[in-house]
């Protein structure tokens, strides 16, 4: 067993080195930027927005609100207890506080998130696509994210192996991965959905000996871990059905359709052209990029998930800064990308990748020492 561990490693070696080198990148740009604008780059990190929600989960519990200017009153159930829980644990067994054990858990979480990238995209389109894939997650501009006391990291470890799971047939696992999944972030059900995507095609094949009780489970199991948060939240709130979506709408997420993100880029447009027309040609961009999986022939699971992600994160009406962040778990969108740049040359694939991981780095330290992620 070890043997074969090691084997799998090594296998994926190249993607885990050059995901580390990228985030080493990344994380050198910002301390470097920080000491020189006098900032502290542990707090840009690990102190400020989300995170010091999840510390005060793991310090307090789920009973505190704070009152927005405007009057909202807003709550830290809007926040899922995976990420505070394994903070909590890492607190317990080392000297570090909350928010230093959530970077660490981060760490840990998006090394594991490149390797379930990888072995996924691997398996279906094989190892060059699936190093390719991963690269390109990590240089994405928003990338610093996946290095903060933040849940995109865990949730898309969980998304990424529980995807491969339901590839390979492993039910059971992708079950149980997919409702870890739902207890990190509220588009945990999207991992849920492509279990359920994955089990329907499953038995429309005809399933293996066997398999149809592990099947019937994994459908059940997958999306108790968003449900049984949901449902916690609503009955706190006396309204089992809609309490947790009071609980958002208080923090200004809902889902419109995309209506008020149209109207933003459009203002956008109209008062300053270059950043307006840059944001739209973005979006348009995330777009074909899913036509293009769909078109050659994604398998259902990852389309689902990929889908349900990308329009969550497109037509909610939260903050709209937020929106890049809220794509990272949609690394599906890069294996087109991955596959194109995979039938090019060594120079060719080495250039792109240096431009990008350097243009992340960049960026990454830019956006955190100004607006950054709320």
């Amino acid at each position: 067993m070890r043997r074969r561990a090691g084997d799998a490693l090594r296998y994926a070696a190249p993607a885990l080195l050059g995901y580390a080198a990228i985030r080493l990148l990344g994380l050198g740009v910002l301390f470097l930027w920080a000491a020189v604008a006098g900032r502290d780059a542990w707090t840009l990190l690990a102190g400020r927005w989300d995170s010091l929600w999840y510390v005060r989960v793991v310090e307090h519990g789920y009973d505190f609100t704070l009152t927005a200017p405007d009057g909202r009153v807003l709550s830290d159930m809007a926040f899922f207890p995976l990420l505070p829980w394994l903070e909590e644990a890492v607190s317990a067994i080392t000297p570090l506080a909350p928010g230093p054990a959530g970077l660490v858990v981060s760490a840990v979480a998006s090394v594991a998130a490149a390797w379930g990238i990888f072995r996924l995209v691997d398996l279906l389109y094989g190892r060059r696509a699936g190093v390719l894939t991963v690269v390109l997650w990590a240089a994405l501009p928003v990338g610093i994210v996946q290095s903060m006391a933040y849940s995109e990291s865990l949730f898309t470890a969980l998304a990424a192996w529980s995807l491969y799971a339901v590839v390979r047939g492993h039910w059971l696992t992708a079950g149980l991965l997919a409702a870890l999944a739902g207890l990190t972030r509220p588009v945990g059900l999207a991992v849920a959905a492509a279990v359920w995507a994955g089990a329907y095609a499953a038995l429309r094949r005809g399933p293996e000996p066997g398999s149809r009780f592990r099947t019937a489970v994994a459908v059940l199991v997958a999306p108790l871990g968003a449900a049984g948060y949901v449902l916690w939240v609503g009955i706190r709130e006396g309204s089992p059905l809609f309490g947790y979506l009071d609980v958002q709408g208080a923090w200004g997420n809902g889902f419109d359709g995309g209506l008020a993100f149209a109207r933003f880029v459009g203002e956008l447009v109209v008062t300053t052209p270059p950043a307006g027309l840059a944001l739209a040609a973005g979006v348009a961009g995330v777009l074909w990029l899913y036509v293009l999986g769909v078109r050659r022939g994604q398998p259902a699971p990852l389309l689902v998930y990929c889908g349900i992600v990308t329009a969550l994160a497109l037509c909610s009406s939260g903050y709209f800064g937020s929106k890049p962040r809220l794509l990272m778990p949609a690394f599906p969108l890069l294996i087109p990308a991955a596959l194109a740049l995979a039938r090019a040359k060594a120079p060719v694939v080495w250039a792109v990748a240096g431009v990008l991981a350097t243009g992340s780095a960049v960026y990454g330290a830019f956006w955190l020492h100004g607006s950054g992620p709320p």
